[in-house]
């Protein structure tokens, strides 16, 4: 990859001057998800040919005087559950494999090439998305690109292998109730969860309505700023997208900076962690001056409620393929939905009026702050395979607790920037958490750690 530009801002930059083609972006890209995918298995479709397409459309226009976008020959693909026309929309299921071509891009898909990105494949992802670690039944486990004998984590599995392995410089995920931030953490890259209905969610694969939402994947703060930028605004075919028109994050990167407020939040989201983690905790609230420690009251409750919420909005949007098709859902997925059909009414109320009292206390703590900064997962990348956690001595099952701290903030909408501290030999991911519509504040802060040197990926090879 030496000579080539690699961040997003950096391609569009080199294609606009034309000091490179997208067509030859577009080249080295597949090039990079031929050689790489083998190895990483991030990707279920490569699109070459629609690549190549768009990339020489992107040259002639440059060609013949047209301004091209701020994407500008950018490389990007999507995890698997947004609709790409002309494939069927997988959710990561054999069973959607059967289900006609999708007729349409996703809207945040055309976003993306509006502003003169290249789309160039879907992504591998944990089975309807009911999922922590990359591992895929059907199609197999994407693989850390620090290490390949570890999880990506999930369920926007290869999204982030795709871009930790730095086959493409953005992808786009879904996070439910941790699904950006896990594998963000585990693989050493940032990743953004919106405000819940920032970004519309027309043309996906749904999982839970009222927690899902979407964001992208980058390597750095400004790749991940100007994505945003290009998502945002308003879609009437997701009655949940607010209506409140864009407002341009990446501006704010250039803001002066003064002393940051931020809480560090123990109990619930130190518990367990490991000693690497905290000290990495540790280094990031000192960089920041924060001084305040606080605890989340009731953060344990929001976990069990949101799994409760989960399971059962899961199952009533999969009661018919349970019901037709059970013996062709992962086994693991297929019992979680089950025993979310099976949950009373009247516990799913409670759950829901809990949720209402969680986001009003989280939102007396933040008042008065710029950010509260937690841990994303309590340990690093763990083996694929692996079943157990380690959590603080006591042993726990992997796949329901890794994403623990990530759990009781999708459950209230909140925005969170992920970002990597770069451990050795593995790396693990803070939460940098803000009040909702601040997602400027979060990129600020992570962009204050960025270039301090405490946060970033790893340098490619």
């Amino acid at each position: 990859m030496s000579g080539e530009p690699t961040s997003a801002v950096a391609i569009a930059t080199a294609v606009q001057s034309g000091s490179t083609t997208a067509l030859a972006v577009a080249e080295g890209a597949l090039a990079r998800i031929e050689a790489e995918n083998p190895r990483l298995n991030a990707f279920t479709d490569v699109l070459v040919e629609r690549a190549l397409r768009t990339a020489r459309a992107l040259d002639a226009a440059r060609a013949t005087g047209e301004p091209l976008g701020p994407l500008a020959g950018v490389p990007f693909a999507v995890k698997n559950l947004y609709d790409v026309a002309g494939l069927p929309t997988l959710a990561g299921s054999i069973i959607n494999r059967a289900r006609p071509p999708a007729s349409h891009d996703a809207v945040l898909i055309r976003r993306l090439e509006a502003a003169g990105a290249v789309l160039v494949g879907a992504l591998n992802m944990g089975e309807y998305a009911y999922d922590f670690t990359g591992e895929n039944l059907h199609y197999g486990p994407s693989r850390n690109p620090l290490d390949t004998t570890r999880m990506t984590g999930g369920s926007s599995g290869g999204s982030a292998a795709a871009v930790g392995g730095g086959l493409v410089p953005l992808a786009l995920g879904s996070d439910t109730n941790g699904s950006i931030r896990v594998p963000a953490s585990l693989c050493g890259i940032f990743g953004l969860k919106p405000t819940y209905g920032r970004l519309p969610r027309t043309g996906t694969f749904p999982f839970v309505d009222s927690l899902d939402h979407l964001g992208p994947f980058a390597r750095t703060v400004e790749d991940l700023a100007l994505a945003f930028d290009v998502l945002q605004g308003p879609d009437g075919g997701d009655a949940a997208c607010s209506a409140r028109p864009p407002e341009p994050v990446l501006p704010a990167l250039e803001r002066p900076r003064g002393k940051w407020n931020v809480a560090v939040a123990e109990g619930y989201f130190t518990a367990g962690a490991t000693p690497a983690a905290l000290e990495a905790l540790e280094c990031v609230a000192g960089a920041l001056g924060a001084v305040r420690r606080i605890e989340i009251a009731d953060a344990h409750v929001a976990r069990a409620a949101a799994y409760l919420l989960t399971t059962t909005e899961g199952a009533a949007l999969h009661l018919s393929r349970l019901r037709d098709r059970a013996d062709d859902f992962e086994p693991i997925v297929r019992d979680r939905l089950l025993s979310g059909a099976m949950v009373p009414a009247q516990v799913v109320t409670r759950a829901q009026k809990f949720r209402a009292h969680f986001r009003d206390h989280m939102l007396s703590l933040l008042d008065g702050l710029d950010a509260i900064i937690a841990l994303s997962t309590p340990c690093t990348a763990p083996l694929i395979g692996q079943q157990l956690l380690d959590l603080g001595g006591q042993s726990v099952p992997l796949r329901a607790n890794i994403g623990l701290y990530a759990q009781p903030i999708s459950f209230v909408g909140l925005p969170v920037v992920a970002v990597p501290v770069p451990l050795s030999p593995l790396p693990i991911g803070l939460q940098i958490i803000t009040a909702p519509w601040r997602e400027d504040i979060g990129l600020m802060i992570a962009d204050t750690l960025e270039r301090l040197g405490l946060v970033g990926p790893k340098p490619m090879t």
